[in-house]
């Protein structure tokens, strides 16, 4: 069967947030509700031509307490109903989206349909909600398909205040405003607005429409993340760099990939190398990439083992390594791969 001729369908996979949370009205706080009664809050979706079913995960999470283990159940529950749909919505709470989002586009191989995560800053039953307009455009979005019958946006995305963006390229940056995360160094997959604007050109698609997904579900935690700052001790470095329990480290660093020259800084990091440690080199900056030929400090590490992690988030990075690592135990491997543009992490 061809795609333009299969029926349309979309399944909304709910694993909590805020987006479905009410008030109590005893302790006034905010606690999960059955996923039909957001049906019932959004009465609009009811209006698509299309059939749309719900799965919600039991017990709901909130997205603090998100861990590999839901990524891996929402990888394989989307394997064992991609036939069945044209496109999922995964309703997330925002803390971890970015996270989940990046894990998700590494985990799915041969995506040809759309993994849209969503949700909202305030609860779906409050009247000025934006949970509401993030659903609908959420759903127009997942079930848009071209000329030819395909999935406009076969990738795994977010859809926040309007913008569409590449799930492995989004960070949080606001807890208090709607527009709670940016793409900072990719552009928006769409934008809706009276109409919704897609931008082609960024939109990444299969080589083969008729490929089967497959999943992988094995995934290598032992990651570390350092944020370097002023006043770092040697014993916290060390701690965090030459740990027996860590197989990567993850170094937030200043500008484009600069860190201390001081002599002790760079035994610590040679150290690990020695070790056999990977580690990674992504910006403190919002904006911007890694080049550690650009000045001295950041040469220093390059030579001392750290590689780049080039414009990609700290999302990003770490999902990234949790898939490669537990693809392989080929430490020389997975710092080869993570050079390497996989799924539109990097701008390379």
């Amino acid at each position: 069967m061809t795609p333009s001729a299969q029926k349309s369908s979309l399944l909304l996979i709910y694993t909590g947030g805020t987006i479905g949370m009410k008030q109590d009205p005893d302790e006034l706080t905010l606690r999960p509700f059955d996923f039909s009664q957001i049906l019932e809050e959004v009465p609009e979706i009811r209006k698509f031509a299309f059939r749309i079913d719900s799965y919600t995960f039991d017990p709901l999470i909130d997205s603090s307490d998100v861990e590999p283990s839901l990524w891996q159940s929402l990888a394989e529950l989307i394997q064992a109903r991609y036939d069945d749909y044209d496109g999922f919505i995964i309703l997330h709470g925002t803390d971890t989206m970015s996270y989940s989002a990046s894990a998700l586009s590494f985990m799915l191989d041969g995506l040809t349909k759309p993994v849209i995560f969503t949700g909202s800053q305030l609860p779906i039953g409050v009247p000025r909600t934006d949970g509401k307009e993030n659903l609908i455009s959420a759903v127009e979005i997942a079930s848009a398909k071209d000329a030819e019958g395909h999935a406009k946006v076969p990738e795994v995305c977010i859809c926040f205040d309007s913008l569409l963006m590449r799930g492995n390229r989004t960070t949080k940056v606001n807890a208090e405003v709607f527009r709670a995360f940016l793409s900072p160094n990719y552009p928006p997959l769409a934008e809706a607005g009276i109409n919704i604007r897609y931008n082609d050109e960024a939109i990444r698609k299969p080589l083969d429409w008729y490929q089967r997904v497959s999943v992988n579900t094995s995934l290598d935690t032992r990651v570390a993340v350092l944020k370097l700052h002023p006043g770092m001790t040697p014993q916290a470095v060390r701690y965090f760099l030459c740990g027996p329990q860590t197989r990567a480290v993850i170094l937030e660093t200043y500008g484009s990939g600069n860190a201390p020259m001081k002599e002790w800084f760079l035994d610590i990091v040679r150290e690990a190398d020695a070790a056999g440690k990977i580690m990674v080199n992504v910006t403190q900056c919002l904006r911007g990439t890694v080049n550690m030929d650009l000045y001295a400090n950041g040469k220093a590490l390059e030579k001392a083992g750290v590689i780049p992690g080039y414009d990609a988030t700290t999302e990003s990075v770490l999902a990234k390594l949790f898939y490669l690592m537990g693809k392989s135990e080929d430490d020389k491997w997975v710092k080869a791969m993570m050079g390497r543009n996989l799924k539109g992490e990097i701008s390379k």
